[in-house]
Parts: structure tokens; sequence; C-alpha cells
């Protein structure tokens, strides 16, 4: 689905027969101005989104960023400036807040955690825990928040995961038989030391050391030559992620960062007087 026939779905679920209250008061087209407020510092997502649904509704708006995608906004700045058919722009109001708010708190939660890393060679992965329908934009959000992603999707890139695993009858098996298919570089997941010292004589590219406590992280670094990258995931909370992060890893994935991620808040304000 693209964004525009996801806007769409969103609109026609907001008003599957138009805005009754709206509507009702029977009101003559009203030019005027609003303004879009930041009401916490927050880093900014889903400008697009935002701008596409006030035009799908009120084609004529106007609108002036003060901001881009990725940029850091202090509480109670100004986001944005819109011009045109406020009767219109009420109607797409809580829609295109929802795409910005949701998206820009994954941007927000993201930055909050990349700055948690910053002293060390680690980097903020995503995950595909996303939003059915949203994975693109969401990703998107996690790259304006600074952290980088993982693979988009099934068709992306290989990881052999715990059921890959359990159905091949162990690790070996499993990547042996997908080298047998493809040249592309081979993630694995790893549980157990044991499972990171079968992943390095396999010289895989990339292991993923899953639900590992800090201390047996650290053991399992010292088996790991330098040329297999390294991930950790589970349980990653900001609390936490820096004290994983100093232990040399190349990557944390972090599926909070699309699952869990509050919303943005912000408002937008309209200019009823001088309309």
């Amino acid at each position: 689905m693209n964004l525009i026939d996801l806007i769409k779905a969103a609109v026609k679920e907001d008003m599957p027969s138009g805005d009754l209250t709206t509507e009702c008061l029977a009101l003559p087209p009203r030019p005027g101005r609003a303004k879009l407020i930041a009401k916490q510092d927050l880093v900014l997502s889903g400008a697009g989104a935002f701008e596409q649904t006030m035009h799908m509704l009120e084609p004529n708006l106007k609108i002036k960023w003060h901001f881009e995608e990725g940029d850091k906004i202090l509480n109670k700045q100004i986001i944005c400036t819109l011009q045109g058919d406020l009767i219109q722009i009420l109607k797409a109001e809580r829609v295109a807040l929802n795409f910005l708010m949701h998206l820009s708190g994954i941007a927000t939660l993201t930055n909050h955690f990349v700055t948690q890393v910053s002293e060390t060679r680690c980097r903020i992965l995503d995950t595909r825990k996303t939003t059915p329908g949203y994975r693109e934009l969401e990703k998107k959000a996690v790259v304006h928040g600074g952290g980088m992603n993982h693979r988009l999707n099934l068709s992306h890139a290989v990881l052999v995961k715990d059921n890959h695993i359990a159905v091949m009858k162990g690790i070996t098996p499993a990547v042996e038989r997908i080298r047998e298919h493809t040249d592309k570089a081979i993630e694995v997941e790893a549980r157990t030391l044991e499972e990171v010292q079968e992943c390095v004589r396999l010289n895989v590219d990339r292991i993923l050391l899953d639900n590992m406590s800090n201390e047996k992280l650290a053991e399992a670094m010292k088996l790991i030559p330098e040329h297999i990258q390294t991930e950790a995931s589970g349980n990653m909370t900001l609390d936490r992620v820096k004290s994983v992060a100093q232990l040399g890893l190349h990557f944390i994935s972090v599926g909070a960062l699309t699952h869990s991620a509050p919303s943005a808040d912000v408002s937008l304000m309209f200019d009823w007087e001088n309309s």
C-alpha cells in the first residue's frame, strides 16, 4: 500500500460519509491560518504524510515548514503554518495529526536510544515489529531519529532464527542449505555460547546474540572475531542499552522503537478570529 492509498483509507475510516458535525453547521468556506505547535521536545517525522493528508481535503492549502524531518524541535516551537480553508483543514486535522504524532514519536524514541550509545561504535537498528501498512513510514521515522533500518521485509535479507534452526535440526544444516541457494550475507540468531561458537566456525556474516545478559554478551564477544558483525537483541531498554553498546557490539536492535513508541504531543491551533 503506497502513502496515498494509506491516506485515503485513513480519511475514509474517519469520515465514511462525511464530517457530520461540521457539515450540519452548514458553514461556508473560511479562509484563514493555523499553526502546528510542539507540546514537548521531539524529533520531526511524518511531515509528508501530514501535508498530503491536508492537501487531499484542501487542495489549495499553502503550508510553510519551519523544520525538516529529522530536526529536533523544542517544546512550544511552531513546526509549520498553514493557510487555506479552515473548514477543510478541520476535517483533515485528526488523520493528519495521527500520522505526524505517531511517526514523530518513533523518531523521538529512536533518538533517545541513539543518544545513549553515541560514544560507542554501536548503531541502533529497528525490527519488523511494525504496524501493518505503516512499515515504510515507521522505518523512515527510525532513520529520522538517527537509527538504522534492519531488513525491510522477509525478501530483503537472510536471518536464520530459532524456528529455522529447529526445522533444520541445527544451525549448521540451516546455513549449509541456505548457501546452496544464495550468496547473500547470512545472519544467524544465537542464544547460547555453544551456538555462538558454531556460528564462528561457519564464518557467518553476522551473529545476532538473542536475549543474553550483559555477562553472557561479554563472554560471547570474546569468541567472535572482529570480521564477523555482532548484534544484540532482546530486552533492550533505555536504561540498559548504553552498557550493552560498551561491550563493543556493532548493532543493537530494538523492537520497541516501532511497537511501543509513545506518540509525540503536538497541537494544531486555528486562528478563527481572523478568518
